[in-house]
């Protein structure tokens, strides 16, 4: 496409209500972003797209061949270090992160996991939603009580990456608590939790065996009773995954018996911690 071409498309689709980054992106990577946002505000000033010569130098390094050549090379692979990029283009990583962002108009976001459906999840799922909505007003979605199990390693965890000490040398580093110790087995501990639109409840800690579902009657179950009477009276629903202590037929009796409501193991969907704002999100605080 020609300039003037291109400039009579930015000129429509800035007059017909586009911003800037829209522009960039149904031109896909024609233009940089900063181009097109000083052409719309030629547009706006002038009423025209006026080339005159850009302020300052010549560029040298973040020329469109080297911006055409990072393109490509993300074209090519979708995960790739700005580093490597430097590496394999002979350009510095400063310059490369500047093409990627003023140039390219993009940011890097971290590859993120998330669970494995098959098509009868997936089924389950829509399933669910349909339930939830038709039974549930959204303001019954608000007393939900939310609760799960975790296993936490007393040790703690550490990032090596980004957990960093700044120090003159290595001594002064481990001094400062740079160093830290590992046992060979680490002790673990599991605790439950629940968490509601209006609070999270008391922890419970299992640190001796497992959990069966004669403990998580006796210890877990009369706890979150207690807690979601107190935060709402006897009008809450609660909520509880498929593990194995959850769906045993005596525990779903005594939800069945005991709760005002709860989401029993025929409805929750398999395979669902994204569901779960404790697997999905407080846990990580707690970590």
């Amino acid at each position: 496409m020609k300039s003037k071409d291109i400039q009579k498309l930015v000129l429509s689709k800035y007059e017909n209500g586009d911003g800037p980054t829209k522009i960039f992106r149904d031109l896909n990577g024609t233009l940089s972003l900063p181009t097109i946002e000083r052409w719309c505000k030629s547009i706006r000033d002038t009423g025209c797209i006026n080339l005159s010569k850009p302020p300052g130098r010549p560029r040298t390094i973040r020329t469109n061949a080297n911006i055409q050549k990072v393109k490509h090379r993300l074209e090519r692979r979708r995960t790739v270090s700005s580093r490597k990029l430097s590496r394999e283009l002979g350009i510095s990583r400063t310059s490369v992160r500047r093409v990627l962002k003023n140039d390219l108009g993009l940011h890097a976001y971290k590859v993120q996991n998330e669970p494995m459906l098959t098509d009868e999840h997936k089924e389950k799922r829509i399933q669910f939603a349909n339930w939830i909505r038709t039974n549930f007003r959204k303001e019954d979605t608000m007393k939900i009580l939310f609760s799960d199990e975790k296993m936490f390693d007393i040790d703690g965890v550490y990032n090596s990456q980004n957990d960093r000490i700044w120090a003159v040398n290595r001594s002064e580093a481990d001094i400062k608590g740079g160093t830290r110790q590992k046992r060979k087995f680490p002790q673990k501990v599991m605790v439950w939790l629940g968490v509601c639109s209006k609070g999270v409840s008391p922890l419970i800690f299992f640190e001796k065996g497992t959990v069966d579902h004669d403990r998580y009657i006796k210890e877990v179950l009369p706890v979150a009773l207690k807690f979601g009477n107190d935060m709402f009276g006897n009008d809450w629903i609660f909520q509880q995954d498929g593990a194995k202590p959850h769906t045993h037929a005596k525990s779903q009796e005594w939800c069945t018996k005991n709760f005002p409501s709860f989401i029993d193991k025929s409805h929750w969907p398999p395979n669902s911690p994204d569901l779960n704002p404790l697997d999905y999100c407080i846990w990580n605080e707690f970590a």
